[in-house]
């Protein structure tokens, strides 16, 4: 009451769509039932918590006179972008544009780091500083807002309508503080209350930059516990592997006395193998020379007898038959031919 949260507008400036909101009508003006403003802004206050503990960023956009210093304060201090100046037309839905200027502007403060700027003129010095200056103004607090922001909060919703239909049309959800001359049906969390007055202003900011800071440091926290849960488990796995050291350490120390053992048993084993095998050396040569002796014999014999046969009936009859069968031929041959020549010649003398 104090800050004056529960004024309204003049009764022919409001909006039809406020109606749940307003208590009643005094001297022309609305007044704002505070109940509802109170409900709704804590409603809001929690869902920005659980945003800012979850790690992403809310985009805080007020560019009246009486919201730009006060904003700027409260969410410096909470490290949130925020617009203070001008709303650049397609910030939202042309993201990757603004996105170069901003490039842009580190690009010109590594040129004066470099003294790349020695090297320029006078005139183009002048120009760049001012061409930086400008882009500061404008989005210097956007800066660090690498990608599209999770929310929105704005504080007067009549004047930046370019802002709530970008975040409508990209589905981000919008958190307002929403008079009643304004339209709540495109507020995801509307906050009925004056947006006009500068405590009233300050008021809320206060009471949601609290609620983004308490998240934070809720984040911060679970962080702290998941370093120091690693860190535990980080230790107790250091003590398993400590304990696996000195159980391989006495293991390797038990093991030249194993390996002692070991070489004992083998001595045992060899000696055991060479008396077995000046055993078993003696029998073998004995049935070794009995056998080649054995072989020798026969094999000679059998060889030479075999020769003496086979060349005896070879000679005896390749020569004698061949001698018969020619004095066969010859004696008839020559018997008739004497008879013949005779008998002819008798009967042509008488």
């Amino acid at each position: 009451m104090d800050a004056g949260v529960h004024f309204g507008h003049l009764r022919r400036k409001w909006n039809p769509a406020m109606a749940p909101y307003i208590f009643m009508e005094k001297n022309g003006i609305h007044i704002i039932d505070l109940n509802k403003t109170e409900i709704k802004l804590n409603e809001a206050a929690a869902a920005m918590k659980q945003i800012a503990k979850s790690g992403r960023k809310i985009l805080f956009v007020a560019t009246k006179k009486q919201a730009k210093d006060i904003v700027a304060e409260k969410v410096k201090a909470v490290n949130m972008p925020y617009v203070t100046e001008r709303w650049p037309g397609g910030m939202l839905t042309n993201f990757p544009t603004i996105r170069k200027a901003v490039k842009k502007m580190s690009a010109i403060d590594k040129m004066a780091t470099d003294g790349t700027f020695e090297t320029l003129s006078k005139r183009e010095r002048l120009q760049i500083a001012r061409q930086r200056a400008k882009l500061e103004k404008n989005l210097g607090s956007i800066a660090d807002l690498t990608r599209l922001p999770a929310a929105m909060f704005i504080v007067d919703v009549h004047k930046e309508y370019i802002a709530v239909r970008e975040a409508n049309r990209l589905n981000i959800p919008v958190f307002a503080m929403v008079d009643t001359n304004s339209d709540p049906r495109n507020i995801d969390f509307p906050i009925p209350s004056n947006d006009d007055a500068s405590k009233s202003i300050a008021l809320i900011i206060d009471f949601v930059t609290e609620s983004v800071a308490e998240g934070l440091n809720e984040r911060k926290m679970e962080k702290e516990k998941e370093a120091t849960d690693s860190k535990a488990k980080a230790e107790k796995k250091l003590e398993k592997n400590k304990e696996k050291f000195e159980d391989a350490k006495e293991k390797t120390e038990e093991k030249p006395e194993r390996k002692r053992i070991k070489a004992e048993k083998v001595e045992v084993k060899a000696a055991a193998k060479v008396e077995k095998s000046e055993v078993k050396e003696e029998p073998k040569e004995e049935p070794k020379a009995e056998k080649a002796e054995v072989k020798e014999e026969p094999k000679v014999e059998p060889k030479a007898e075999k020769v003496e046969v086979k060349e005896e009936p070879k000679e005896e009859p390749k020569v004698e038959p061949k001698a018969e069968k020619v004095e066969v031929k010859e004696e008839p041959k020559e018997e008739p031919k004497a008879e013949k020549v005779e008998v002819k010649e008798e009967p042509k003398a008488e």
